[in-house]
């Protein structure tokens, strides 16, 4: 196998996209490690991409909206370029440019996460669903695909399961940072939706958990709960050696609703995280279900 994270020019730049991603995303990392080394490094390189991406608005860094945007315009520019000329030396590009040709990633993807990136940095309230979902698309449901390119797949239906993937994991991430997302004055449920749930926006703003506000909570971690399952779908038409990490992602990530339902939808005790005893739990509990499964065949 060739291992191309390890050539010279670009070795400190994959170390450096793994560093990343251990510290930042501790349950990807925890389930990429179950990738083939050649996927498991692609994985590193995509997510440190999206993680500067999402910092850009995360990490603002007392900037203006329009120096903001200036950043991502920068970056939009770069990646242009780099596609066009096969390579890049941004620190985060260049990585991943090499897995972009590896494994054939469209540049359309990369350029709609970032035009998710405008749309937050420019935030107006949603008004339906149907305008949630492009952003969750934009933001989340790309990189489903772009991982789909680096996991392989044996059916084109694969995209289409990634995506609801991506839906499913930025429904959550929703969900997780009620609390951090309104002391930044977003607030991501459609407006339609907290009408109909009779939900203020200033029981979010005062922290008030109304039965109202529960109960929208409630609907919109099942609207989650859907799309995991549908999702669920696409997995076999994974190649098989990335199954069982996609599988086990999947999982580890639908336990934040598990939890957050176990403290009564309440999103104001602090942020819903997965304790690694728990992740450990879900792994073996899929190596058991995998094992009847061969073993009924």
């Amino acid at each position: 196998m060739q291992k191309y994270w390890c050539e010279k020019h670009v070795k400190a730049a994959f170390d450096y996209a793994r560093m990343v991603t251990k510290h930042h995303a501790k349950s990807f990392y925890f389930s990429a490690r179950f990738l083939p080394p050649n996927r498991r490094w692609a994985a590193y390189a995509l997510y440190h991409f999206c993680r500067h991406a999402d910092n850009l608005i995360d990490l603002p860094r007392g900037r203006s909206r329009d120096q903001l945007l200036q950043e991502v315009a920068c970056l939009r520019k770069e990646l242009t370029t780099a596609y066009q000329a096969g390579e890049s030396e941004h620190a985060v590009i260049k990585p991943f440019m090499v897995i972009a040709k590896k494994f054939a990633i469209p540049i359309e993807y990369p350029l709609d996460l970032l035009n998710g990136v405008e749309m937050d940095i420019c935030f107006k309230r949603f008004n339906t669903f149907e305008q949630l979902y492009v952003f969750c698309y934009r933001v989340a449901g790309v990189v489903g695909l772009m991982m789909t390119h680096i996991l392989g797949y044996n059916d084109d239906r694969a995209f289409h399961y990634a995506e609801k993937l991506g839906i499913a994991m930025q429904l959550t991430n929703i969900l997780r940072d009620i609390q951090e997302d309104k002391n930044m004055g977003r607030i991501y449920f459609p407006e339609d939706e907290m009408q109909r749930f009779e939900v203020r926006e200033a029981d979010i703003s005062e922290e008030r958990l109304t039965p109202e506000l529960k109960r929208l909570i409630e609907f919109q971690a099942q609207r989650a709960h859907d799309y995991f399952a549908r999702a669920a779908t696409g997995i076999p038409m994974l190649t098989p050696a990335s199954q069982f990490a996609i599988y086990s992602a999947g999982k580890i990530y639908q336990s934040i609703l598990y939890r957050l339902e176990q403290r009564g939808y309440d999103p104001f005790q602090g942020r819903v995280y997965v304790p690694t005893w728990q992740k450990v739990a879900i792994l073996l509990r899929e190596k058991i279900r995998r094992r009847r499964s061969v073993a009924d065949s």
